[in-house]
C-alpha cells in the first residue's frame, strides 16, 4: 500500500458547474488537499468563487489550499497557501495565518531552495515539472531521482507536480512522492474516471 496521496490542483476556471464537478472528483475516491488557483483576479472576486468549493471541500475533510495569496489565505480562513519562489516567506506565511496552516513551497528542480523551504518552515515542499504540463509552461524539469534524494534526508513531506497523469506516475510514486498534484488529469475529461484511475494505482 503507498502512502502516496491525491492532492488535486484547481483549473482557472471555476464558475459555472466547476462546484459539481469538484463534488464528483472528491466523491469518487480519497483526495488529501485542494488547491483554489486562480489568477488576475481581484481578492473580493475571488473570495466569492471559493467560498463554494472551501465547503465542499470542508465538508469531506479534504485541506482547502489557496495559491500564491497570503492574503485571499487568511481573509478565507482556509487551511493553507501554497507559495511560489515570488509569493512571500512561510516565515511571513505562518506569522499571518497561524500555527495549524499547510504551507507548501514550489521549488522546482531545486534540492537548495528546497532545503531553504523546510528551513523556513514548510509544510510541504513541490517538486516539477516531472512531465510537461498543459497546465503551466515548463521552465524546470524534475527527475523521480529528486524525490528519492529529498526522502532519504528530510522528513517535510514532497509532492510531486507537472503533467502527472495515471499513466505516467507510477515511477514517482515508487520514488518516494508523498503526494501527487495533478490538475489537467483531472479536469481535462472525466474527473471521476481520473480520480478513480489514480486511486487504483495509489492504492495498489
Amino acid at each position: 500500500m503507498s502512502s502516496c496521496q491525491l492532492y488535486l490542483v484547481s483549473p482557472l476556471d471555476v464558475g459555472g458547474d466547476f462546484p459539481k464537478r469538484l463534488e464528483r472528483a472528491l466523491d469518487a475516491g480519497p483526495v488529501a488537499a485542494f488547491q483554489f488557483r486562480v489568477k488576475d483576479m481581484d481578492q473580493h472576486e475571488a473570495a466569492r468563487l471559493a467560498e463554494p468549493l472551501q465547503a465542499i471541500c470542508a465538508a469531506r475533510d479534504v485541506a482547502f489550499i489557496v495559491n500564491d495569496s497570503i492574503a485571499l489565505a487568511k481573509r478565507l480562513k482556509a487551511d493553507g497557501v501554497h507559495l511560489g519562489q515570488k509569493d512571500g516567506d512561510p516565515r511571513e506565511a505562518r506569522e499571518e495565518l497561524g500555527r495549524e496552516a499547510q504551507i507548501g513551497v514550489t521549488c522546482h528542480a531545486s534540492r537548495h531552495l528546497a532545503m531553504e523551504a523546510g528551513d523556513a518552515g514548510a509544510d510541504y515542499v513541490a517538486f516539477g515539472a516531472f512531465f510537461p504540463s498543459d497546465t503551466k509552461d515548463t521552465e524546470h524539469s524534475a527527475g523521480p531521482e529528486l524525490l528519492t534524494w529529498w526522502q532519504s534526508l528530510f522528513e517535510v513531506p514532497c509532492v510531486a507536480i507537472g503533467g502527472i497523469t495515471p499513466d505516467n506516475c507510477g515511477p514517482l510514486v515508487a520514488a518516494g512522492a508523498d503526494f501527487l498534484a495533478v490538475s489537467g488529469a483531472v479536469w481535462n475529461g472525466d474527473e471521476v474516471e481520473a480520480v478513480n484511475a489514480f486511486t487504483r494505482i495509489l492504492q495498489g
